[in-house]
């Protein structure tokens, strides 16, 4: 075999395993973006969900209720939540008869990978107690870390803003 037919054999072999690898990053990259575009959808409807879990609560059955909630967090949030319920939430919600419905009003991606996300939620709440027989009418921000664990997306974070 000649030189040049070697040489032209081991180029045209260069050329295939290049183009492998370069089929093989693009499909990589699609993959991600595919994954990232699911996480886009479902952290905001997991965060969403959360929300209303964790902010709404009823004083007669408030400490069910956001004991519950705490099945969706993770991480140290899930400790200073718990904590946060206990200590200071279910008692005031049962010594001035709190009762809090939160509606999700509009959602945002701030950022997104496949097993992360940062969601903006914009709320209402309306709150009635013992006080203030009337409802009152709120609105609010928050900013929530979202985290895939185990296949379900939890919160790491609840940041109000």
């Amino acid at each position: 075999m000649s030189r040049s037919r070697i040489l032209l054999r081991v180029s045209a072999i260069a050329v295939l395993v290049a183009l492998a690898v370069g089929v093989g990053f693009l499909h990589y990259r699609y993959r991600q973006d595919e994954q990232t575009e699911q996480a886009r959808t479902d952290a905001v409807a997991a965060a969403s969900a959360q929300a209303a879990a964790m902010l709404a609560y009823d004083y007669n059955g408030v400490d069910q209720q956001l004991a519950s909630a705490a099945d969706g967090l993770t991480g140290d949030f899930k400790d200073e939540y718990s904590t946060l319920v206990a200590d200071v939430i279910a008692p005031g919600a049962k010594e001035k008869s709190l009762t809090v419905q939160v509606t999700v009003q509009g959602t945002a991606v701030v950022d997104a990978a496949p097993d992360t996300a940062t969601v903006l939620l914009f709320l209402n709440q309306i709150t009635t107690s013992s006080d203030a027989p009337d409802a009152a009418s709120s609105g609010s921000r928050v900013r929530m870390s979202m985290e895939k664990v185990d296949g379900r997306w939890l919160t790491s974070a609840l940041e109000p803003i």
